[in-house]
């Protein structure tokens, strides 16, 4: 999304509704990308995990070998055009697909043992709001991984953007972010290859 667009919901549905059609052949090979991050959650079967701003829904299908079929898998998005494409591609079979907002999620309090966000952070109209929403649907110790399958800096090329200091995915922004909002960072892998930041949900 270019960093000059507004984050406000409209702005975020019209952009990634226009490319949800073609949004899986443009990225092609990012499938094992998407499955080694979710593996980074350690789910166990039987569990719950949302995918927040699932898009296609990429992730659904690793979210779900990984919770087994008595778990509880989510995808959430707020432009309905990608959740149309995750329905084509299938993914609909492994999680219950849901159109929402990521700061205004309808489950109950404490209710996910994970939840998997990939490229969605720096959308945010206020991080700060849906990384405390997070918190709220998940238990104590819940496990969150934001997630890019490419690290900041060649996505950053690759639209011919600089790497800004202002960015909440920058460990220095994004670990008291974490901490001010009901988790603790404890791995961040900022790579050529991926993006990949692990934090717990604090509590009892």
């Amino acid at each position: 999304m270019p960093h000059d667009m507004n984050n406000d919901p409209a702005s975020v549905r019209a952009f990634f509704g226009g490319k949800a059609d073609t949004w899986d052949s443009k990225y092609p090979d990012d499938t094992p990308a998407y499955q080694a991050g979710v593996a980074e959650l350690g789910l166990r079967a039987g569990q719950s995990a949302l995918d927040a701003g699932c898009g296609t829904g990429r992730a659904l299908p690793a979210l779900r070998a990984a919770v087994g079929p008595h778990g509880t898998v989510i995808g959430a998005d707020l432009t309905p055009e990608m959740l149309r494409a995750a329905v084509r591609a299938g993914r609909d079979s492994a999680a219950l697909l849901v159109e929402a907002d990521a700061a205004r999620l309808p489950l109950r309090d404490g209710c996910l043992d994970a939840v998997f966000a990939a490229g969605l952070v720096h959308h945010l109209p206020d991080p700060a709001a849906g990384l405390r929403e997070f918190a709220r649907v998940c238990r104590p110790g819940a496990r969150l991984a934001l997630f890019h399958p490419i690290g900041r800096a060649p996505l950053a090329a690759r639209r011919g953007h600089r790497l800004s200091d202002d960015d909440v995915r920058a460990e220095p922004n994004l670990r008291p972010l974490l901490a001010a909002t009901g988790w603790r960072l404890t791995e961040y892998d900022d790579a050529e290859e991926r993006y990949l930041a692990l934090a717990v949900r604090l509590g009892e």
